[in-house]
């Protein structure tokens, strides 16, 4: 028999870990949660960290479930729908796979009851930012369950056209590893210029926090809210005006291109 408050999580990676960890932290039993993942050393980790069932293959644990939540990675997601799907038929399905598209995932789990998901690592601080895109067979309510669990990673949105999900995965997906990349660097001439290693770290962390929620907590512009710290001929202006010479700007928005590209592939790729 189907119970709507049990969840099973096909794969249970780093997006699983911040998921499960955001549903117990706002109460959900331990108990109400199995994992499916094949690696006996992660499957421990997840015992002793959440206190879940954490088996090597779908059986009767997930069989139960109402919803099952795909955190497996896209070359690995037929494969896994091949083995889990007989158990899980009648659930309703949230993948958070980059690139896999749910025309592909409805043929490989025979229904129509799939959410795709593309969210991002600050999820396991509770931080993180997800869109999300629902087939036709999905009703209100499902989607209301789907945003319930979202939320315990962080914000969320919906997506009308399933296509809208590469440039997702190319913006907010990815986005994490831009961020960090930026960080690297910020931290990198800290030190050259004579900061220590914690000191830079800390100066650029807190920086790239601080305007963030700068930016959040404005409905101004961000060209605008650039502009505000940009004094003609100050040290803001040469900075600004050394990347525009190098073209940092096109670059990055050519880079983010890129990971669309690729998340587009990725559903060519292993979605047959």
């Amino acid at each position: 028999m189907m119970d709507n408050s049990r969840i099973a999580f096909i794969g249970g990676g780093n997006m699983a870990s911040a998921i499960v960890g955001g549903l117990i932290r706002q109460g959900l039993a331990p108990a109400q949660i199995a994992v499916v993942e094949p690696f006996a050393q992660a499957r421990e980790r997840l015992r002793q960290q959440f206190g879940v069932t954490a088996e090597e293959q779908a059986g009767a644990a997930v069989a139960s479930c109402g919803l099952v939540v795909w955190a497996v990675k896209p070359q690995t997601f037929k494969e896994a729908a091949a083995q889990a799907g007989p158990h899980v038929r009648q659930a309703l399905h949230l993948s958070v796979a980059a690139g896999i598209r749910s025309d592909s995932i409805a043929a490989w789990l025979g229904s129509e009851r799939v959410v795709r998901a593309m969210p991002n690592t600050p999820a396991l601080v509770g931080k993180g930012m997800t869109a999300l895109f629902a087939r036709a067979g999905v009703t209100a309510a499902e989607k209301a369950r789907v945003e319930q669990v979202i939320a315990t990673t962080g914000e969320f949105l919906w997506v009308d056209a399933e296509k809208q999900l590469d440039a997702v995965t190319a913006l907010s997906g990815s986005g994490p590893a831009y961020v960090f990349y930026f960080l690297e660097a910020m931290t990198q001439a800290g030190e050259e210029m004579g900061l220590g290693a914690e000191q830079a770290r800390r100066l650029a962390v807190g920086t790239f926090a601080g305007a963030s929620e700068l930016a959040r907590a404005s409905e101004e512009p961000l060209q605008l809210l650039r502009e505000r710290v940009t004094s003609k001929g100050g040290t803001t202006y040469a900075a600004l005006t050394s990347m525009e010479q190098a073209q940092v700007k096109a670059a990055f928005v050519r880079a983010l291109h890129a990971a669309c590209k690729r998340a587009e592939e990725l559903g060519d790729e292993f979605g047959r």
